[in-house]
């Protein structure tokens, strides 16, 4: 009979143990921001994929427990070989790196050989290796504006992403159809209802959201970008459409500022969590330091082919990791 993983564990101090396992195994735990705040709290880094994972490079570290999902272990990974890398949960995926496998990714590529893929990191390991320059939602602009506007240009997988890239630089970018799920929750409608319950509260909102949320929007970055808007934004009260665990961080920083989590359809922020990022819990996670599995593995010339599009990035646009800053959104028409 299968004993269910709660009751296996009853009666241990999980915190305490995942403590004694980081020390003996020389661990380094990293948290993405959509993490639940228990994960956050223990963890020795707390940010954003890309910026997580240069900072577990730069430790000493034998092991990397990645609390957030597969493609972002994969690029510790890329950037780590030396080092164990474990995922709590290897069935935590990302919708966006679902909407592209790399079969039809590298058809469409060999469909369009007068184009360079510019691709956001979320996709996996083979996307990256079939693609020119990764890019993040702080380092896209960046790089979008060292490469020349006669040349032709793929961007995948977000389509919302390389849409609002596309409307506020004036490049026409050729699309690939990928969505979040989370971001594509949000609802126009209950944002609006939202901003008239609190008037002249600014919005801020990751730009995987769609045009129509990003039009009301105050202040577009990534989840770090968004998270230093709130500590230095006027006023109290901020709206935020993104996945909704960022708000634990805004809160522990600013604790008399008031941060209300952007509805969904049915009027609240609770399908806006991310599934996949709630598949990581504190049991797994000892489990994963207990017995170093699951492990996530690349074949080498893999990583290397892989790596070759993260360098590009690092090369021209390095400074922009951890920043999220995409500015403001310019008005309608710009």
């Amino acid at each position: 009979m299968n004993v269910p993983l709660r009751d296996s564990l009853t009666g241990l101090d999980l915190r305490a143990e995942i403590d004694r396992l980081r020390r003996e195994r020389n661990a380094v735990i990293l948290a993405h921001y959509y993490q639940k705040p228990e994960i956050q709290d223990l963890a020795d880094f707390v940010g954003d994929s890309l910026d997580l994972s240069r900072k577990a490079q730069a430790t000493d570290a034998d092991v990397i427990a990645f609390c957030g999902v597969r493609f972002m272990a994969e690029t510790a990974k890329i950037l780590s070989p030396e080092k164990i890398v474990v995922l709590p949960d290897m069935n935590a995926g990302c919708s966006l790196e679902d909407s592209c496998p790399p079969e039809q990714f590298a058809r469409f590529r060999a469909e369009h050989p007068d184009h360079i893929a510019l691709t956001y990191i979320n996709c996996s390991a083979e996307v990256k290796a079939l693609s020119d320059v990764i890019v993040t939602s702080s380092s896209a602009e960046k790089i979008l504006a060292q490469i020349p506007r006669e040349q032709k240009i793929i961007f995948g997988p977000d389509k919302h992403l390389g849409g609002y890239l596309a409307r506020k630089t004036g490049r026409e970018m050729l699309l690939w159809p990928g969505v979040c799920i989370v971001h594509e929750a949000f609802s126009e409608t209950e944002l609006l209802k939202l901003k008239g319950e609190y008037p002249g509260a600014p919005v801020a909102a990751h730009p995987e959201c769609p045009a129509y949320i990003l039009d009301h929007a105050d202040y577009v970055g990534s989840t770090s970008g968004i998270l230093d808007f709130a500590k230095t934004m006027p006023g109290e009260v901020l709206i935020v459409a993104t996945e909704p665990h960022i708000i634990h961080q805004m809160q522990k920083a600013e604790p008399g500022k008031t941060f209300i989590g952007a509805p969904g359809a049915d009027g609240n922020c609770n399908c806006n969590i991310c599934p996949y990022m709630a598949m990581n819990t504190l049991e797994k996670l000892y489990l994963a330091l207990r017995d170093l599995q699951p492990r996530v593995e690349l074949p080498e010339e893999l990583r290397l082919r892989a790596k070759k599009s993260l360098d590009a990035m690092l090369a021209m646009a390095s400074a922009t990791v951890g920043q999220g800053d995409l500015g403001p959104v310019p008005a309608t028409g710009d």
